[in-house]
Protein backbone atom coordinates (compact mmCIF):
# COMPACT_ATOMS: atom_id res chain seq x y z
CA UNK A 1 0.00 0.00 0.00
CA UNK A 2 2.82 2.14 1.07
CA UNK A 3 4.68 1.72 -2.21
CA UNK A 4 1.63 2.50 -4.32
CA UNK A 5 1.05 5.82 -2.46
CA UNK A 6 4.73 6.65 -2.34
CA UNK A 7 4.36 5.57 -6.49
CA UNK A 8 1.35 8.10 -6.64
CA UNK A 9 2.99 10.64 -5.75
CA UNK A 10 6.35 10.23 -8.04
CA UNK A 11 4.05 10.56 -10.43
CA UNK A 12 2.41 13.98 -9.56
CA UNK A 13 5.66 15.34 -8.73
CA UNK A 14 6.80 14.42 -12.57
CA UNK A 15 3.81 16.07 -14.39
CA UNK A 16 4.33 19.35 -12.06
CA UNK A 17 8.15 19.85 -12.57
CA UNK A 18 7.54 20.34 -16.67
CA UNK A 19 4.61 22.68 -16.01
CA UNK A 20 6.95 24.65 -13.76
CA UNK A 21 9.67 24.66 -16.03
CA UNK A 22 7.79 26.06 -19.19
CA UNK A 23 6.32 28.42 -16.64
CA UNK A 24 10.16 29.97 -16.09
CA UNK A 25 10.92 29.55 -19.50
CA UNK A 26 8.12 31.56 -20.93
CA UNK A 27 9.13 35.24 -22.47
CA UNK A 28 9.12 38.40 -20.73
CA UNK A 29 6.01 39.96 -21.42
CA UNK A 30 5.61 42.58 -24.22
CA UNK A 31 5.12 46.22 -23.49
CA UNK A 32 5.56 49.68 -25.13
CA UNK A 33 7.03 52.05 -23.53
CA UNK A 34 8.23 55.87 -24.93
CA UNK A 35 10.82 58.51 -22.97
CA UNK A 36 9.60 60.99 -21.13
CA UNK A 37 10.70 64.38 -22.79
CA UNK A 38 11.00 68.46 -22.36
CA UNK A 39 7.98 70.01 -24.03
CA UNK A 40 6.09 73.21 -22.74
CA UNK A 41 2.82 72.53 -21.73
CA UNK A 42 1.45 76.10 -21.10
CA UNK A 43 -1.60 76.44 -18.91
CA UNK A 44 -4.51 76.66 -20.84
CA UNK A 45 -8.01 78.14 -19.94
CA UNK A 46 -11.41 77.32 -22.09
CA UNK A 47 -14.39 79.71 -22.38
CA UNK A 48 -17.58 79.66 -24.37
CA UNK A 49 -17.94 82.48 -26.42
CA UNK A 50 -19.83 84.00 -29.20
CA UNK A 51 -18.47 85.68 -32.68
CA UNK A 52 -19.48 89.13 -33.13
CA UNK A 53 -18.84 91.06 -36.23
CA UNK A 54 -16.64 94.37 -36.16
CA UNK A 55 -19.51 96.08 -38.04
CA UNK A 56 -23.34 95.21 -38.36
CA UNK A 57 -25.94 97.32 -40.00
CA UNK A 58 -29.78 96.62 -39.94
CA UNK A 59 -31.04 98.26 -42.89
CA UNK A 60 -34.51 100.35 -42.26
CA UNK A 61 -37.38 102.00 -44.11
CA UNK A 62 -37.05 105.92 -43.03
CA UNK A 63 -40.14 106.39 -45.53
CA UNK A 64 -43.63 105.28 -46.62
CA UNK A 65 -43.92 104.05 -49.97
CA UNK A 66 -43.38 101.35 -52.60
CA UNK A 67 -40.25 98.98 -53.20
CA UNK A 68 -39.31 100.16 -56.63
CA UNK A 69 -36.12 98.34 -57.26
CA UNK A 70 -33.78 95.74 -55.27
CA UNK A 71 -30.20 96.61 -56.10
CA UNK A 72 -28.74 93.51 -55.22
CA UNK A 73 -28.41 89.46 -54.42
CA UNK A 74 -28.96 87.88 -51.20
CA UNK A 75 -25.49 87.27 -50.17
CA UNK A 76 -23.22 90.11 -51.98
CA UNK A 77 -20.61 91.83 -51.03
CA UNK A 78 -21.33 95.42 -51.35
CA UNK A 79 -19.17 98.56 -51.04
CA UNK A 80 -19.60 101.73 -48.99
CA UNK A 81 -22.52 104.01 -50.63
CA UNK A 82 -23.62 101.34 -52.85
CA UNK A 83 -27.47 101.80 -53.70
CA UNK A 84 -29.47 98.35 -52.22
CA UNK A 85 -33.40 99.56 -52.14
CA UNK A 86 -35.31 102.03 -54.40
CA UNK A 87 -38.42 103.30 -52.75
CA UNK A 88 -40.65 104.98 -55.29
CA UNK A 89 -39.84 108.98 -55.22
CA UNK A 90 -42.67 110.33 -57.02
CA UNK A 91 -44.53 111.48 -54.33
CA UNK A 92 -41.68 112.97 -53.02
CA UNK A 93 -40.00 115.16 -56.19
CA UNK A 94 -44.09 116.11 -56.34
CA UNK A 95 -43.70 117.46 -52.34
CA UNK A 96 -40.01 119.34 -53.64
CA UNK A 97 -41.69 120.45 -56.78
CA UNK A 98 -44.40 122.05 -54.76
CA UNK A 99 -42.19 123.54 -51.36
CA UNK A 100 -39.59 125.07 -54.80
CA UNK A 101 -43.32 126.99 -55.91
CA UNK A 102 -44.04 128.04 -52.26
CA UNK A 103 -40.04 129.39 -51.69
CA UNK A 104 -40.48 131.29 -55.03
CA UNK A 105 -43.68 132.75 -53.93
CA UNK A 106 -42.00 133.56 -50.57
CA UNK A 107 -38.85 134.86 -52.28
CA UNK A 108 -41.30 137.54 -54.00
CA UNK A 109 -43.20 138.81 -51.51
CA UNK A 110 -39.88 139.46 -49.74
CA UNK A 111 -38.49 141.33 -52.04
CA UNK A 112 -41.78 143.65 -52.63
CA UNK A 113 -41.68 143.97 -48.74
CA UNK A 114 -38.58 145.51 -48.91
CA UNK A 115 -39.12 147.92 -51.43
CA UNK A 116 -41.91 148.90 -49.58
CA UNK A 117 -39.96 149.12 -47.11
CA UNK A 118 -37.17 151.79 -48.67
CA UNK A 119 -39.83 153.71 -50.34
CA UNK A 120 -41.21 154.48 -46.46
CA UNK A 121 -37.49 154.72 -45.09
CA UNK A 122 -37.41 157.74 -48.40
CA UNK A 123 -40.74 159.33 -47.03
CA UNK A 124 -40.32 159.23 -43.47
CA UNK A 125 -37.44 161.68 -43.85
CA UNK A 126 -39.45 164.53 -45.52
CA UNK A 127 -42.16 163.60 -43.12
CA UNK A 128 -44.30 162.09 -46.37
CA UNK A 129 -45.16 159.28 -44.50
CA UNK A 130 -45.81 158.20 -40.27
CA UNK A 131 -43.31 156.74 -38.46
CA UNK A 132 -46.09 154.10 -37.61
CA UNK A 133 -46.51 153.24 -41.61
CA UNK A 134 -42.65 152.85 -41.56
CA UNK A 135 -42.61 150.63 -38.70
CA UNK A 136 -45.61 148.50 -39.94
CA UNK A 137 -43.72 147.96 -43.16
CA UNK A 138 -40.78 146.86 -41.45
CA UNK A 139 -42.51 144.18 -39.73
CA UNK A 140 -44.08 142.93 -43.04
CA UNK A 141 -40.42 142.80 -44.40
CA UNK A 142 -39.51 140.78 -41.39
CA UNK A 143 -42.55 138.35 -41.64
CA UNK A 144 -41.59 137.85 -45.29
CA UNK A 145 -37.89 137.02 -44.75
CA UNK A 146 -39.25 134.72 -42.01
CA UNK A 147 -41.88 132.73 -44.59
CA UNK A 148 -38.72 132.62 -47.08
CA UNK A 149 -36.79 130.99 -44.34
CA UNK A 150 -39.78 128.77 -43.72
CA UNK A 151 -39.98 127.74 -47.06
CA UNK A 152 -36.48 126.87 -47.03
CA UNK A 153 -36.75 124.79 -44.33
CA UNK A 154 -39.77 122.81 -46.36
CA UNK A 155 -37.99 122.46 -49.12
CA UNK A 156 -34.75 120.75 -47.63
CA UNK A 157 -36.76 118.73 -45.22
CA UNK A 158 -38.33 117.14 -49.06
CA UNK A 159 -35.17 116.90 -50.29
CA UNK A 160 -34.25 114.84 -47.27
CA UNK A 161 -37.24 113.03 -47.71
CA UNK A 162 -36.42 111.91 -51.14
CA UNK A 163 -32.97 111.10 -50.68
CA UNK A 164 -34.39 108.24 -47.90
CA UNK A 165 -36.00 106.69 -51.03
CA UNK A 166 -32.57 105.31 -52.07
CA UNK A 167 -31.08 103.30 -49.58
CA UNK A 168 -27.67 103.08 -49.60
CA UNK A 169 -25.26 100.57 -47.85
CA UNK A 170 -22.86 102.61 -44.71
CA UNK A 171 -20.75 100.52 -44.69
CA UNK A 172 -18.72 97.80 -46.77
CA UNK A 173 -19.46 93.87 -46.10
CA UNK A 174 -21.68 91.56 -46.95
CA UNK A 175 -25.64 91.55 -46.90
CA UNK A 176 -27.94 89.33 -46.19
CA UNK A 177 -31.21 88.17 -47.73
CA UNK A 178 -33.89 90.70 -48.31
CA UNK A 179 -37.04 90.65 -46.19
CA UNK A 180 -38.95 92.43 -48.71
CA UNK A 181 -38.91 92.05 -52.40
CA UNK A 182 -40.05 94.71 -54.97
CA UNK A 183 -43.81 95.81 -55.04
CA UNK A 184 -43.89 95.84 -51.48
CA UNK A 185 -45.30 98.54 -48.87
CA UNK A 186 -42.71 99.80 -46.68
CA UNK A 187 -42.42 102.30 -43.68
CA UNK A 188 -40.73 102.98 -40.31
CA UNK A 189 -41.91 100.26 -38.87
CA UNK A 190 -41.63 97.70 -41.70
CA UNK A 191 -38.79 96.42 -39.56
CA UNK A 192 -35.14 95.00 -40.77
CA UNK A 193 -35.20 94.96 -44.62
CA UNK A 194 -31.42 93.38 -44.97
CA UNK A 195 -28.60 93.03 -42.42
CA UNK A 196 -25.05 94.37 -43.74
CA UNK A 197 -22.09 92.64 -41.74
CA UNK A 198 -18.80 93.46 -42.02
CA UNK A 199 -16.72 90.20 -40.93
CA UNK A 200 -13.78 90.26 -42.78
CA UNK A 201 -12.35 91.15 -38.86
CA UNK A 202 -14.44 89.70 -36.29
CA UNK A 203 -14.39 89.40 -32.33
CA UNK A 204 -15.08 86.47 -30.10
CA UNK A 205 -16.91 87.87 -26.50
CA UNK A 206 -16.76 85.53 -23.75
CA UNK A 207 -16.92 85.91 -19.63
CA UNK A 208 -14.68 85.24 -17.02
CA UNK A 209 -15.12 84.71 -13.85
CA UNK A 210 -13.38 86.77 -10.88
CA UNK A 211 -11.60 84.02 -9.26
CA UNK A 212 -9.73 83.53 -12.99
CA UNK A 213 -8.88 86.93 -12.92
CA UNK A 214 -7.74 86.98 -9.85
CA UNK A 215 -5.65 83.71 -10.11
CA UNK A 216 -3.50 84.88 -12.88
CA UNK A 217 -2.77 88.00 -11.22
CA UNK A 218 -1.76 85.90 -8.32
CA UNK A 219 0.31 83.71 -11.12
CA UNK A 220 2.67 87.07 -12.57
CA UNK A 221 0.38 87.91 -14.81
CA UNK A 222 2.22 88.38 -18.61
CA UNK A 223 0.82 87.86 -22.15
CA UNK A 224 -1.85 85.64 -23.08
CA UNK A 225 -2.17 83.45 -26.26
CA UNK A 226 -6.22 83.73 -27.68
CA UNK A 227 -7.20 80.81 -29.48
CA UNK A 228 -10.86 79.39 -30.44
CA UNK A 229 -11.56 75.65 -31.39
CA UNK A 230 -14.57 75.51 -34.26
CA UNK A 231 -17.13 72.88 -33.49
CA UNK A 232 -15.04 69.86 -35.35
CA UNK A 233 -12.81 70.44 -32.77
CA UNK A 234 -9.81 72.07 -34.79
CA UNK A 235 -8.30 75.04 -33.60
CA UNK A 236 -8.85 77.74 -35.81
CA UNK A 237 -5.35 78.69 -37.62
CA UNK A 238 -5.43 82.49 -37.14
CA UNK A 239 -4.29 83.81 -33.37
CA UNK A 240 -6.01 86.51 -31.89
CA UNK A 241 -5.31 89.48 -29.70
CA UNK A 242 -7.14 90.55 -26.29
CA UNK A 243 -8.32 93.92 -26.74
CA UNK A 244 -10.88 95.30 -24.10
CA UNK A 245 -12.17 93.90 -20.57
CA UNK A 246 -15.14 95.23 -19.83
CA UNK A 247 -15.19 97.98 -16.88
CA UNK A 248 -17.93 96.26 -14.79
CA UNK A 249 -18.31 92.80 -13.25
CA UNK A 250 -21.81 91.02 -14.09
CA UNK A 251 -23.66 90.84 -10.60
CA UNK A 252 -25.09 87.84 -11.68
CA UNK A 253 -22.61 85.56 -12.35
CA UNK A 254 -19.68 87.18 -10.93
CA UNK A 255 -17.88 87.63 -14.21
CA UNK A 256 -16.67 89.66 -16.32
CA UNK A 257 -16.96 90.58 -20.16
CA UNK A 258 -13.29 89.82 -22.13
CA UNK A 259 -13.47 90.49 -25.89
CA UNK A 260 -10.83 89.33 -28.44
CA UNK A 261 -10.23 90.34 -32.47
CA UNK A 262 -9.60 87.73 -35.15
CA UNK A 263 -8.94 88.30 -38.71
CA UNK A 264 -11.18 86.45 -40.83
CA UNK A 265 -10.63 86.85 -44.64
CA UNK A 266 -11.92 83.33 -45.08
CA UNK A 267 -15.20 84.00 -43.75
CA UNK A 268 -15.19 80.78 -42.25
CA UNK A 269 -16.09 82.65 -38.59
CA UNK A 270 -20.07 84.41 -38.40
CA UNK A 271 -21.69 86.65 -36.62
CA UNK A 272 -23.62 85.19 -33.73
CA UNK A 273 -21.83 81.94 -34.00
CA UNK A 274 -20.64 79.71 -30.99
CA UNK A 275 -17.19 79.11 -30.61
CA UNK A 276 -14.59 78.28 -27.45
CA UNK A 277 -12.19 80.35 -26.86
CA UNK A 278 -8.72 79.23 -25.59
CA UNK A 279 -6.56 81.25 -23.54
CA UNK A 280 -2.80 80.26 -23.54
CA UNK A 281 -0.13 81.29 -21.23
CA UNK A 282 2.86 82.34 -23.31
CA UNK A 283 6.05 81.54 -22.81
CA UNK A 284 6.31 78.89 -20.17
CA UNK A 285 9.22 76.92 -18.99
CA UNK A 286 9.52 73.39 -20.51
CA UNK A 287 9.16 70.13 -18.54
CA UNK A 288 8.72 66.73 -18.54
CA UNK A 289 6.13 65.14 -20.08
CA UNK A 290 4.69 61.73 -20.79
CA UNK A 291 1.57 60.32 -22.58
CA UNK A 292 -1.56 60.60 -20.35
CA UNK A 293 -1.43 56.86 -21.07
CA UNK A 294 1.31 56.36 -18.81
CA UNK A 295 -0.01 57.52 -15.84
CA UNK A 296 -2.29 55.36 -13.34
CA UNK A 297 -3.64 55.92 -9.90
CA UNK A 298 -4.43 54.51 -6.59
CA UNK A 299 -5.06 55.20 -3.16
CA UNK A 300 -1.38 56.82 -2.49
CA UNK A 301 -1.57 58.42 -5.78
CA UNK A 302 -0.30 58.69 -9.49
CA UNK A 303 2.76 56.80 -10.67
CA UNK A 304 4.34 55.08 -14.18
CA UNK A 305 6.13 52.37 -14.50
CA UNK A 306 9.68 52.74 -15.54
CA UNK A 307 11.56 50.55 -17.63
CA UNK A 308 15.48 50.19 -16.91
CA UNK A 309 18.53 49.55 -18.94
CA UNK A 310 17.91 45.98 -17.75
CA UNK A 311 14.13 45.83 -18.67
CA UNK A 312 13.33 45.75 -15.25
CA UNK A 313 10.58 47.58 -14.41
CA UNK A 314 9.90 50.15 -11.66
CA UNK A 315 7.21 51.92 -10.02
CA UNK A 316 7.80 55.72 -9.44
CA UNK A 317 5.56 57.97 -7.88
CA UNK A 318 5.28 60.87 -10.02
CA UNK A 319 3.40 64.67 -8.78
CA UNK A 320 1.42 66.35 -12.09
CA UNK A 321 1.08 69.49 -13.35
CA UNK A 322 -0.85 71.06 -16.52
CA UNK A 323 -2.24 68.24 -19.68
CA UNK A 324 -2.63 68.85 -23.40
CA UNK A 325 -3.14 67.06 -26.54
CA UNK A 326 -2.58 63.67 -24.57
CA UNK A 327 0.13 64.55 -22.86
CA UNK A 328 0.93 65.82 -19.60
CA UNK A 329 3.67 67.40 -17.44
CA UNK A 330 5.22 65.79 -14.46
CA UNK A 331 7.31 67.87 -12.17
CA UNK A 332 8.33 65.39 -9.73
CA UNK A 333 9.81 61.96 -10.37
CA UNK A 334 11.10 61.77 -14.21
CA UNK A 335 13.44 63.08 -15.68
CA UNK A 336 14.50 63.62 -19.52
CA UNK A 337 14.58 60.48 -21.29
CA UNK A 338 13.44 58.18 -18.99
CA UNK A 339 11.21 55.18 -20.58
CA UNK A 340 7.98 54.41 -19.46
CA UNK A 341 5.11 52.14 -19.74
CA UNK A 342 2.29 53.31 -22.11
CA UNK A 343 1.00 49.90 -22.99
CA UNK A 344 0.62 46.85 -21.20
CA UNK A 345 0.29 48.46 -17.44
CA UNK A 346 -1.99 45.70 -16.50
CA UNK A 347 0.57 42.87 -17.10
CA UNK A 348 3.25 44.25 -14.97
CA UNK A 349 4.20 44.72 -12.08
CA UNK A 350 7.26 46.38 -9.97
CA UNK A 351 10.16 44.18 -10.16
CA UNK A 352 9.69 41.99 -13.38
CA UNK A 353 11.83 41.81 -16.54
CA UNK A 354 9.84 43.09 -19.88
CA UNK A 355 10.31 43.01 -23.55
CA UNK A 356 10.00 46.81 -24.21
CA UNK A 357 9.38 48.19 -27.62
CA UNK A 358 9.56 51.35 -28.94
CA UNK A 359 5.88 53.52 -28.98
CA UNK A 360 7.27 54.24 -33.00
CA UNK A 361 8.01 51.03 -33.94
CA UNK A 362 4.95 49.57 -32.57
CA UNK A 363 2.30 52.06 -34.78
Amino acid sequence: MRKLASGLLFAVALSIIPSYAQQQAAPPPAVVVEPARMEVIAQRVDFVGRIEAIEKVELRARVTGFIKKVDFKDGDDVKEGQTLFEIEPDSFQATIDQSQAQLASAQADAQNANLNLQRGLDLVKTNALAKAQVDQRQADADKARAAVMQMQAALREAEIQLSYTTIKAPIPGRIGRTTFTEGNLVDPSSGVLATIVRDDEVRALFNVTQREILEYKKSGGGEVNVKLRLADGSFYDKPGKLDFIDVVVDQKTDSQLVRAVFPNPDRILTDGQTIRVVLERAQEAPSVTVPQAALAADQAGSYVFVVDTANKVEQRRVKTGQQRDGRIAVTEGLKDGDLVIVEGLQRVRAGMVVAPQRAEASN
